[in-house]
């Protein structure tokens, strides 16, 4: 199971924003908490990342910072409280008429129109630093380049841009943490692994808990037992999850029907699957289709 292609594919039922912000030497500032996740690759300059439940940490140009599942966290040029910092700036911000001292890139998947935040992303720290490497700093420089110049097929372009430099910040910190900070837990597990790699699969199947325990070969009791604490939430809740974000991804990439996503996510009428829909997402499901047709990236951030 790639756990890191499942979560960021996740992602995607949200907006995809990407800034760049050149900023002074003195410059601080707090990004509240919100319900997505974000990145930060520092290009030039140095300062500190603060959160709230980690010591400061020292970031050099090429680091980059990945925000797991939204959680506030600011950046300064000297380590301190999180709270003693102001409120940054947010928005798109005209370039300066000369380079700064300081200068990043920044993206963002924002999960406005609900859904939440995939197990493996929530279970990482809230604020990670990471170093980069050859391959991220070809990367940064080609959505540099885009979010400078906007030109035809900006939009695609940067979506995916931004996709692999959260792909290649999240491969990085796996491999330097393989030893001590597995993947996902979950994922550890052979029996609630293999519970989890059908359910992904085939997410349509009518499955049960006594099925899903067949699966991973343990008692009903037990599985739904270690399922709920490996995974977060019991293994039904979980499948309808999945079988609901699957259905948000159809809408927002593809003009099928709705009786047809229905069915393709296990639903037996488009009737049940948008009462469902509307229940996780806050909206029906047409609605959502036209709420989240892509934005321009350098509009919002």
């Amino acid at each position: 199971m790639d756990v890191i292609s499942e979560a960021v594919e996740d992602l995607r039922i949200g907006q995809v924003y990407g800034r760049r912000a050149e900023v002074p030497a003195t410059f601080a500032g707090r990004f509240e908490a919100c319900d997505g996740v974000g990145f930060h690759v520092l290009l030039r300059g140095e300062g500190w990342l603060m959160s709230e439940d980690a010591a400061p940490m020292r970031m050099r140009a090429g680091d980059v910072a990945v925000v797991p599942h939204g959680a506030a966290h600011g950046f300064g040029p000297d380590p301190c409280a999180l709270a003693a910092l102001p409120p940054a700036p947010t928005g798109f911000q005209d370039a300066p008429p000369e380079p700064m001292p300081v200068d990043m890139i920044c993206g963002i998947y924002r999960l406005e129109r609900g859904g939440s935040i995939h197990p493996f992303l929530r279970s990482l720290p809230g604020l990670l630093l990471i170093a980069s490497d050859a391959r991220m700093a070809a990367l940064a420089a080609l959505l540099t380049e885009d979010l400078d110049r906007p030109r035809e097929g900006m939009l695609v372009n940067q979506r995916a841009l931004v996709d692999l430099v959260l792909v290649h910040a999240l491969r990085l910190w796996h491999a330097e943490h393989r030893a001590t900070d597995p993947a996902w837990d979950a994922l550890t597990d052979p029996g609630i692994a293999a519970a989890l790699r059908e359910i992904h699969d085939s997410p349509e199947a009518p499955w049960t808990v006594d099925r899903l325990s067949r699966t991973a070969g343990m008692s009903r009791t037990a599985f739904t037992r270690r399922f709920t604490a490996l995974v977060g939430e019991p293994p039904m809740a979980y499948l309808i999850g999945r079988r609901l974000h699957r259905g948000a991804q159809l809408l927002r990439e593809t003009d099928a029907p709705l009786a047809a996503i229905a069915r393709r996510v296990g639903y037996a009428t488009e009737f049940a699957f948008a009462g469902a829909f509307r229940r996780e997402f806050g909206v029906a499901p047409g609605r959502f289709r036209r709420l989240t047709e892509p934005l321009l990236l350098r509009d919002a951030g």
